[in-house]
């Protein structure tokens, strides 16, 4: 098996050779623009100082600034960054929002540091990469493990060399010029493409079972959001194991559980299973809203659901998206259901640009319109050239990508 970033530029090929893109062409956008590597030295508490590595990988920006989050997590690794940023320059255009791709993230485990430790770590990073970023070159989100406060201490520190300027990264607490809406944005975005299809293929909501593996922030808001709605929740997962009820969960109460116990297992009222139990119950939709290659060929042939919905970034493997595509699954790919999280960061920071802060409906509208209109177009061009949604997802991506750099010269 190959790297993940293997995987996506190999999806990326396939496009490229379905739009019939000119050589030159089709390698400049096979591989990132810049990648920055970084040495953080972060004082400790109790004296010294820990070193951990960095990256800031900027993949593409023929359609605007690079854009991408920042992910704190003890896999990190360079590939993995790679591979992110090469799937947000696709997601972005398929969202049809003016940024390119990046991706940055540091090597470390950050539960456990101190707070102030982890304060510390985040100045550190944007210190190492501010000069190459911007509000018109790099606009940097929270991503894994990072979150609106991490981000109001690098709009901190970005500011200490800079100047005050809060659209340089999205994401950030409210009275820093965050957005409403913005917490639920990811979640809310895979409900708005999830309806989108329901609705295409004539099923009831109350009929359209769903199971979530992650019960994160992504996966609690898409479940409360879905339940809202009237979509039975009937499993949810986590790191140490799932819980499900045939009748469905209420999802904030499994939500209120997990934070008070730390995990969703043992929910009153549910069964607890294994984690990976998730990926074979009987249910019409499966949410994959983890980490990167949770369904792969071990477990692809296992699934029952008609459609996967990839909220999280790169959980289905190549192998496994062969298999499923073999036995008529439905992958709802991670550029076209992640999506709602990027199109709410571009709308806060088109708010920082223009100094408003814009009530939560006026968000969740226009996010209706961008979440929408995508996937109206993926289905669409799945339709009428018989093609998969991530096969039609990536040339509709690819190929504005593609046109942007034509119509500068590319060379």
């Amino acid at each position: 098996m190959g790297s993940a970033f293997d995987a996506v530029r190999g999806f990326y090929e396939e496009a490229a050779e379905r739009l019939g893109l000119e050589l030159s062409l089709r390698e400049a956008l096979a591989t990132p623009a810049r990648e920055i590597a970084v040495q953080l030295r972060v004082p400790t508490d109790h004296g010294g100082f820990r070193v951990f590595r960095g990256w800031r990988v900027q993949y593409n920006n023929a359609r605007g600034p690079f854009k991408g989050g920042i992910r704190f997590h003890q896999e990190v690794s360079v590939d993995e960054i790679r591979t992110f940023a090469a799937l947000m320059t696709w997601k972005t255009a398929l969202m049809n929002i003016p940024f390119g791709g990046a991706k940055g993230g540091v090597r470390v485990d950050p539960k456990i540091l101190s707070e102030a430790e982890l304060e510390r770590l985040s100045r550190a990073y944007m210190r190492a990469i501010a000069d190459a970023i911007g509000p018109q070159v790099d606009i940097p989100a929270p991503d894994v493990n990072t979150t609106p406060q991490i981000m109001g201490w690098m709009a901190d520190e970005y500011s200490r060399k800079f100047g005050p300027n809060p659209a340089v990264i999205t994401g950030k607490p409210l009275v820093l010029g965050g957005s409403l809406g913005r917490d639920a944005a990811t979640g809310r975005g895979s409900a708005i493409c999830l309806e989108r299809l329901v609705k295409a293929r004539g099923w009831s909501r109350e009929e359209t079972p769903v199971a979530i593996e992650g019960y994160g922030n992504a996966g609690s808001w898409l479940a409360i959001i879905l339940e809202e709605l009237g979509y039975p929740i009937v499993a949810v997962s986590d790191s140490r194991g799932a819980v499900f009820s045939a009748d469905g969960l209420p999802a904030r109460d499994v939500l209120a559980h997990k934070r008070e116990t730390g995990s969703v297992i043992d929910f009153p009222g549910a069964d607890t299973l294994p984690c990976e139990h998730i990926f074979s119950l009987d249910c019409a939709v499966l949410v994959l809203a983890a980490l990167e290659e949770s369904v792969d060929e071990g477990n692809a042939d296992r699934v029952k659901a008609q459609v996967i919905l990839e909220t999280a970034n790169y959980p289905v493997t190549p192998e496994a998206d062969r298999t499923l595509a073999e036995r008529g699954v439905t992958v709802v790919p991670d550029i076209l259901a992640s999506g709602g999280g990027v199109a709410v960061s571009y709308l806060e920071w088109v708010q920082d640009l223009q100094r408003e802060q814009w009530a939560e409906d006026r968000v969740n509208d226009r996010l209706t319109e961008l979440m929408g209109a995508a996937t109206d177009q993926v289905m669409t061009r799945a339709e009428s050239e018989a093609l998969t949604f991530r096969e039609a997802a990536y040339v509709i991506g690819v190929g504005r990508v593609a046109e942007a750099e034509v119509a500068r010269g590319f060379r």
